[in-house]
């Protein structure tokens, strides 16, 4: 069986991407959570993550003998291994346009990522606020989703980026859940695409596993003190 290595789900956001991915698919695995101790090269963490795969972070997957790190790695591995779920859009220019949202999610939006770190527990719509009248470059990265995603779900024949649900949409999911923390504001088409992305199963499984976890860690908040 497929086993997949993550780290905590109310943090991390990479994890969260092939997890949710896989589980909306149908696709069984195993699931080996890897507390996030501290990311220090002696601690738990990476020495666990270091003994798997050489970049010591999460997620990985290991299939029997072989692993594949990193999560764009990890969606196109599974898009080889299992055709018959159709983790891609189904038409050539559909998947090129996918891929390439991928992508940019993957390498871009550096600002919504270090001002909103992903959070699900916490209510940051006041720190969010004041991120949003601060930091210009956080405006552009919302600003910049809103016409990336717009004209795709203005276009779909389902409720998802391209229709049905895909890759892009798990690669966009920590994303959903940043705005809904922060409460960043959005248009009306963008805000009923990240409620339809927080309801989905996999998505509502992943929340609340990370509010069980009540696994509060100080270096993963940059805006709050205690749980």
């Amino acid at each position: 069986m497929l086993k997949l290595y993550i780290g905590n789900k109310n943090y991390s956001s990479w994890s969260m991407r092939p997890w949710v991915l896989m589980r909306q698919s149908g696709i069984s695995f195993e699931e080996v959570t890897l507390r996030f101790d501290s990311f220090a090269p002696n601690s738990s963490f990476k020495l666990q993550t270091l003994a798997l795969a050489p970049t010591g972070k999460v997620p990985l997957l290991a299939d029997e003998s072989l692993v594949i790190w990193d999560s764009l790695a990890i969606c196109e591995y599974l898009a080889e291994r299992f055709p018959d779920k159709h983790l891609w859009p189904q038409t050539v220019a559909q998947r090129a346009h996918a891929r390439s949202l991928v992508a940019q999610m993957h390498s871009g939006f550096g600002a919504l990522r270090s001002f909103c770190p992903m959070n699900i527990e916490a209510q940051l719509q006041e720190t969010g606020a004041r991120l949003w009248a601060e930091h210009a470059d956080l405006r552009s990265d919302v600003q910049q989703l809103e016409e990336l995603w717009t004209p795709l779900l203005t276009a779909a024949s389902g409720p998802m980026l391209f229709g049905q649900f895909s890759i892009a949409d798990a690669f966009f999911a920590p994303v959903c859940m940043r705005l809904n923390s922060y409460g960043l504001p959005t248009s009306t088409v963008v805000r009923d695409y990240v409620q339809r992305v927080t309801q989905l199963p996999s998505t509502q499984e992943w929340i609340q596993a990370a509010l069980a976890e009540q696994d509060f860690l100080q270096f993963e908040e940059p805006y709050r003190q205690h749980r």
